[in-house]
C-alpha cells in the first residue's frame, strides 16, 4: 500500500481523507469535530440542523405557521440555528486540527439564506463550503463574501465546466477542491443525467480523468479532485493515489463514518447496517426533489414502489381505450380505467386499498385509507423545505409558491422522515427506522463482511480515520 500523505486543501496541509456530508442531523458537529481531529476535512450538515436548549437537549423542530410560507420561514430560522450551534461544537471538538466544512443542498429551501445565516452567526469556524444537489451558481459568490474556499459537488465535468463558465472562473482562488461524486455509488441524492442508465454503473476512473481534463484547461492542476462514493479500502484505489494523470486525489466517506461511536445515528440503525448484503442499497427515483437517490431497501422503500405499481391511467370521461367506467373511493366518483384495469383495481381494493388518489400523469394509486389521510396530512402540512418540492407542489418561488403541477402522492415528505429516523428512539426503534428513508451509499454492505468491525466492534472516528491510513 503506497503511502498517504498529507496535501494541500483549503490553505492548509491536512491528510487527504474527507466526511462525507449527510443531512438532517446526520454528520453533525460531533462527528465533523472528530474527523478533524484526526487530520481530516470533516463535514457538518446546514440541511436542517439540530439546535439546542439550555440544558443541551436538541429542540424539536415543530411547526406552527398557519400557511407554508409562515412555516418555511420557521424551517430557515431553524436551520440557521442548527448548522451555527453544529459549526461552534465541531470547532471546539477540532482544536484547531484539521479542517471544518460545511455542507448544504442547493436545492434545499432558501439555501443562500441558510448558509448566509450560518456564516454570519459563526465567523470564522467554518473553512469551506460543499454544494452539490443542483447547480450552485452562486457558491463562488458566496465564499468570496466569507473569505473561505467553495467544494462545488459535480458529477461530470460537463458539469464542471458550465458551472466554472458561468461564475467559478470568477473567484479561482478559493476552489478549495471539486467534489466527483459517482452518481452511480454515492449515497443520498445523486447527479445521474437524463442519458446515464440507472441500471449500468459506469467505471468512475474515465469520468474523473474527463473532469481533471476539464480543469487542466482552466489552470487547475493543483486543484484536488475529491473523489466520493464507493470508497471503502483505500489499498483499492492505490492506482489513483499520486497517479499524474489524475493529478492530487482526495477520498471521501460518506457511509463508513455512520458506523463510529460518534455518529449520531440510533443504534437501530447501526445495527441494520451490519446486516446488509450486497443489493440492499439502491437508487431510487421516488424523492420529492426529482433526483435519484440512493437508499436502504427497507419497508419504507417498499411501501413506495407498491404505490406506483398499484397505478392505473385514468380519464374523467371516456377518452379512448379509457373507456369502463368505475366508482372509486366511498363516494363511488366516477372516472373511466382501461377494461383490462379493473379486475386489477378491484383485486387491489379487496386487499384494502381502496383509497385512489390522482397524480399529476393522469393516473391513480391505490393505498389504504389510513395510508391516504398520512399523505393527505403531509402535503398539507409543507414547511417548503425544498426550493420546489413534487410531492406537495410547494415552490420557494413567489407569487403563487407552487411548481405549477398538482401534489404527487407517489413521493413523500423528506424533511418528516429524515427527521423521524434521525432522532428515533426507544423501544420502537427497529419499527421507526424500517418504516422511515435511510440513505447510504451502495457499499454499506461491506459492514457485514469487514473484519474491522467484527464482534459488534464499534471505531471512534479517530480509530476509523487510523484504519483508513493502513489502507483498510
Amino acid at each position: 500500500m503506497k503511502a498517504i500523505n498529507t496535501l494541500r486543501m483549503g490553505g492548509a496541509e491536512i491528510l487527504p481523507l474527507v466526511e462525507g456530508g449527510k443531512g438532517v442531523s446526520v454528520s453533525t458537529g460531533v462527528s465533523a469535530g472528530a474527523w478533524a481531529a484526526a487530520g481530516g476535512a470533516g463535514t457538518v450538515s446546514i440541511v436542517n440542523a439540530d439546535s439546542y436548549d439550555a440544558q443541551g437537549n436538541p429542540v424539536p423542530q415543530v411547526y406552527k405557521g398557519r400557511t407554508r410560507r409562515e412555516r418555511h420561514e420557521e424551517l430557515v430560522e431553524y436551520a440557521v440555528r442548527g448548522g451555527i450551534a453544529q459549526a461552534r461544537i465541531a470547532h471546539e471538538m477540532a482544536g484547531g486540527r484539521g479542517r471544518i466544512h460545511a455542507n448544504i443542498l442547493w436545492e434545499m429551501g432558501a439555501a443562500e439564506r441558510v448558509i448566509t445565516g450560518v456564516m454570519e452567526g459563526a465567523p470564522g469556524l467554518i473553512h469551506g463550503l460543499t454544494c452539490g444537489a443542483g447547480m450552485p451558481y452562486r457558491l463562488a459568490e458566496i465564499a468570496v463574501r466569507f473569505g473561505v474556499h467553495y467544494y462545488p459537488i459535480v458529477s461530470s465535468g460537463r458539469a464542471f465546466n458550465a458551472l466554472w463558465k458561468r461564475s467559478f472562473h470568477k473567484a479561482p482562488e478559493l476552489l478549495g477542491g471539486v467534489v466527483y461524486e459517482d452518481p452511480w455509488r454515492a449515497g443520498g441524492h445523486n447527479g445521474l443525467s437524463n442519458t446515464e442508465n440507472p441500471l449500468n454503473p459506469e467505471d468512475p476512473y474515465p469520468r474523473v480523468l474527463a473532469l481533471r481534463q476539464v480543469m487542466r484547461g482552466f489552470g487547475l492542476n493543483d486543484v484536488p479532485i475529491i473523489m466520493a462514493g464507493g470508497v471503502w479500502w483505500l489499498e483499492e484505489w492505490e492506482d489513483w493515489i499520486d497517479n499524474p494523470e489524475l493529478g492530487p486525489i482526495v477520498f471521501q466517506f460518506g457511509t463508513r463514518p455512520l458506523l463510529t461511536r460518534e455518529s449520531p445515528i440510533p443504534d437501530a440503525w447501526k445495527q441494520r447496517l451490519r446486516t446488509l448484503k450486497q443489493g440492499d442499497v439502491h437508487l431510487n427515483k421516488f424523492s420529492p426533489t426529482g433526483f435519484y437517490s440512493s437508499a436502504v431497501n427497507n419497508g419504507f422503500l417498499q411501501e413506495l414502489k407498491g404505490r406506483s405499481e398499484r397505478q392505473v391511467p385514468f380519464a374523467s370521461e371516456v377518452e379512448g381505450a379509457l373507456s369502463a367506467s368505475y366508482g372509486i373511493g366511498p363516494r363511488k366518483r366516477e372516472v373511466f380505467l382501461a377494461p383490462d384495469d379493473v379486475p386489477r383495481v378491484q383485486q387491489w381494493e379487496a386487499q384494502g386499498y381502496t383509497e385512489a388518489l390522482r397524480t399529476p400523469d393522469s393516473t391513480l394509486i391505490f393505498v389504504t385509507p389510513d395510508r391516504a389521510r398520512e399523505i393527505l396530512a403531509d402535503q398539507a402540512d409543507c414547511m417548503g423545505c425544498l426550493s420546489e418540492c413534487q410531492f406537495s407542489n410547494w415552490s420557494q418561488r413567489g407569487p403563487g409558491y407552487t411548481n405549477g403541477h398538482k401534489a404527487d402522492p407517489r413521493s413523500f415528505c423528506i424533511q418528516k422522515t429524515l427527521q423521524t429516523v434521525a432522532h428515533a428512539s426507544g423501544e420502537d426503534q427497529d419499527k421507526i427506522v424500517d418504516s422511515n428513508l435511510m440513505f447510504g451509499g451502495t457499499n454499506a454492505w461491506r459492514f457485514a463482511t469487514d473484519p474491522f468491525y467484527a464482534d459488534g466492534f464499534v471505531p471512534t472516528v479517530g480509530q476509523l480515520v487510523e484504519r483508513i491510513m493502513t489502507g483498510r
